[in-house]
């Protein structure tokens, strides 16, 4: 069965959630991580543990990207996104998770998100080798990211 979504359409989303009258904005690289955490944690969920969109996150450099929004947002270099003109049509369980990510991941920079990335597993193995500055398009398995966030998540809860 497909994923209900495309990237492109979680990104805009995201873009369109954001509270701009408080100064909150996204970059493309912040974009990416959103992006990249809210697939991780929607496969990780026990409520969810589906895909949000089919396409892979490759391992990048700066981390974890999907390449068909890389080239839809690229134009900005580093500087903030603009809201979208239309905002998809997105499940409300969907919305609600996607509000989650934007509450846990938003409030933190880019280049922390980056570095977050850098730390877990999931991109790591993916690199494998590869330099940290070298380019990469190794895919970051779906397979994997399910396990390694549905791990923390089951560890969290056992400490609970």
């Amino acid at each position: 069965m497909p994923a209900p979504y495309t990237a492109s359409q979680i990104a805009k989303w995201l873009l369109s959630a954001i509270d701009r009258d408080s100064g909150d904005s996204i970059t493309p690289l912040k974009l990416q991580k959103l992006i990249y955490y809210a697939q991780a944690w929607s496969l990780a969920l026990p409520e969810r543990a589906y895909p949000l969109f089919d396409e892979d996150m490759q391992a990048w450099a700066h981390g974890p990207v999907v390449e068909s929004v890389f080239h839809e947002y690229k134009h900005a270099g580093w500087d903030a996104l603009p809201a979208p003109d239309e905002v998809p049509e997105i499940a409300e369980k969907d919305a609600a998770h996607l509000s989650e990510i934007l509450s846990v991941f938003g409030e933190f920079s880019a280049k922390h998100l980056e570095r977050m990335t850098h730390h877990e597993d999931p991109w790591l193995e993916a690199r494998g080798n590869i330099p940290p500055e070298a380019r990469s398009n190794a895919v970051i398995s779906k397979e994997r990211m399910t396990d390694y966030y549905r791990d923390l998540y089951e560890k969290a809860a056992d400490d609970k």
